[in-house]
């Protein structure tokens, strides 16, 4: 047994030295290596560093929408409970009395409950200034050496300058950075950054060696917007939404809905774009501004949400509706551009015309007698229009409805634009009361994002730009990385009917039925619009003006929709013409527009 034993040790001593010298090669040969990898294996947590969101700013570089850097107060319960044996009294004590909205109590309950926690938020989304007493504190081992177990982690919350302002283009994200609605939401690509991240591992003398890869800042989008010009229309918007609330419908608003959309007819600029009611980007999922409590709190997750979305909705490029006598523009454009006319003409309004045994009105049912070409776009006039049409013939009316993109997407850069395909006739199934009642707008649909581009067209030469919300993309550093370049789409119609066209909207201002919508020592020209919502039953309508100035070289387009208005007489395209005046009389001298008349 004596000698087994003994045989048995010496093999165990004899395997040691084997491993012993088997070590002293490898670390002789491969020891630094080695090394390297066990120190690479020794990590301590790293630390996501976030990307500061790019901003929103309109086109003088007014910031709309920006990221700023907020501190979450965080608790290590762990780091705490291992130093010095008072930490937990310093450290809550001076925590208490820096930020008076923690409760002593509840923090000491936690430490009990959960001694291994490494991660607790204290608070949220502090400022710097909130912060900076105890940082100082943190960092003055004099006379508190032991705080311990608490660090600030850095984020970014989004905050708009202007809440309420063109909220429905701007857009807004989620507290998870989620992108939603407008700008926020189509140029999320170009405004999303990339984290980086803070960590290290152990060296051999047990220090640490960081490594930082830097965050990567989103880019800055600005808009064609003009903050000035926003606030002129959501000022005029507001006013005439509080003039008639309650004016006829006691419980509601001015209307259903105002918007409007400023335009650069030379190049799809969107110099505003606005809607009434709006909501409030800083807080946008408030319905309290549009149902009470016990609307709110009988709403189901469902209804809820579907209620949110209404408000978030951009009226101007996601709701359609038939635009009414605006649309004579383009079917006066057609007929000249056509050939069809040549503007000498003359017809008889005898207040309607009797079309495969239905009888259609003119809105002057008695008549307006015998007009010339320019004097049924002038007097609005349903008779001539028809007649206008029946001359070109469907095939006609339909290929100059695709040439004004009528049924097509703008393709503007936000999210939501409306497809109207499905709501206005082709050859194939229009027919010869669908050719009546679609030449002065009825019974086809469209968007006011589509009836501004068209109308620019008619008033710029003939050229249809792309509608666009983005100027130019600044990378974080102040450079351009993008400018958008107009982009033309189509030419609809030639230089000569355009400028028959900018007289005959000059004159229907000047005498016609668009003379409220005169700035007096400028030249405006414009279009009324009257739409009998269906039912069709003379109860709902929506009316609306569209105009540009000056009428010799156009600047600027105003577009006007009041859905529903307030009054006992909703039929009233005066509600829009006066609204687009007062918007015309202060943006034209902002614009650097002067007069040119006496």
């Amino acid at each position: 047994m004596k000698r087994k034993l003994t045989i048995v040790f010496v093999i165990i001593t004899l395997a040691f030295l084997a491993l012993i010298g088997r070590l002293t090669y490898i670390n002789a040969v491969s020891g630094d290596s080695y090394a390297k990898i066990v120190l690479s294996q020794q990590a301590y947590d790293s630390a996501v560093l976030p990307y500061r969101r790019g901003d929103i700013t309109d086109r003088n570089g007014t910031i709309l929408s920006t990221s700023t850097k907020v501190y979450n107060l965080i608790l290590d319960v762990f780091i705490m409970l291992s130093t010095e044996e008072d930490s937990v009294t310093q450290t809550v004590t001076e925590l208490c009395a820096s930020f008076p909205d923690l409760d002593e109590t509840e923090i000491r309950a936690y430490i009990n409950k959960k001694p291994d926690s490494r991660y607790h938020i204290l608070l949220e989304d502090l400022s710097y200034d909130e912060i900076q007493g105890f940082v100082e504190k943190m960092n003055d081992d004099e006379n508190y050496p032991n705080i311990a177990g608490v660090w600030f982690e850095n984020e970014y919350i989004r905050q708009y300058t202007y809440p309420t302002l063109a909220a429905n283009v701007v857009g807004f994200t989620n507290s998870d950075g989620t992108a939603m609605a407008g700008i926020e939401s189509s140029y999320d690509d170009v405004l999303t950054g990339i984290n980086g991240r803070e960590y290290g591992y152990l060296n051999a003398d047990s220090d640490v060696e960081p490594t930082v890869i830097p965050a990567t800042d989103g880019n800055t989008v600005v808009s064609t917007l003009d903050i000035n010009i926003q606030s002129v229309v959501e000022k005029k918007i507001k006013a005439f939404n509080e003039a008639h609330a309650g004016a006829y419908r006691k419980d509601d608003d001015g209307s259903s809905n105002t918007a409007v959309i400023v335009m650069d007819p030379d190049n799809g600029e969107i110099l505003a774009m606005a809607q009434y009611p709006s909501f409030d980007l800083s807080n946008p999922r408030d319905l309290s501004g549009y149902y009470d409590a016990d609307e709110i709190a009988a709403m189901s997750d469902e209804e809820e949400l579907n209620a949110l979305n209404e408000i978030w909705q951009n009226f101007c490029i996601s709701k359609t509706y038939e635009p009414g006598s605006t649309a004579k523009v383009f079917t006066i454009s057609g007929a000249l551009d056509s050939g069809t006319c040549d503007g000498t003409e003359t017809y008889y309004c005898d207040g309607y015309q009797k079309i495969a045994d239905t009888t259609i009105k003119c809105s002057h049912t008695s008549g307006h007698g015998m007009l010339t070409f320019s004097g049924a776009l002038e007097q609005s006039c349903n008779d001539a229009l028809m007649q206008i049409a029946m001359a070109m013939g469907k095939e006609s009316f339909c290929h100059y409805q695709n040439v004004f993109n009528f049924g097509l997407r703008t393709t503007i850069d936000l999210p939501g634009e409306a497809l109207t395909s499905s709501l206005i006739y082709n050859e194939e199934n229009m027919g010869p009361v669908d050719l009546a009642t679609n030449s002065f707008g009825q019974n086809f649909n469209c968007t006011m994002v589509q009836v501004a581009s068209a109308f620019s067209s008619v008033i710029n030469g003939g050229n249809y730009y792309q509608p666009h919300v983005m100027k130019k993309i600044v990378d974080p550093d102040g450079n351009t990385v993008e400018t958008f370049n107009p982009v033309l789409l189509r030419e609809t119609v030639s230089n000569e009917t355009s400028d028959y066209l900018r007289e005959y909207l000059y004159q229907t201002v000047e005498r016609g039925t668009a003379v409220p919508a005169q700035v007096k020592g400028y030249t405006i020209g414009g279009k009324t619009g009257t739409g009998e919502k269906v039912p069709r039953d003379k109860q709902n309508y929506l009316v609306s003006f569209i105009g540009f100035a000056p009428v010799d070289d156009p600047e600027v387009v105003v577009y006007v929709v009041i859905d529903e208005p307030n009054d006992e007489n909703q039929a009233q395209s005066s509600f829009a013409t006066e609204l687009a005046q007062e918007i015309f009389s202060e943006i034209l001298p902002y614009m650097n527009i002067f007069p040119t008349e006496e």
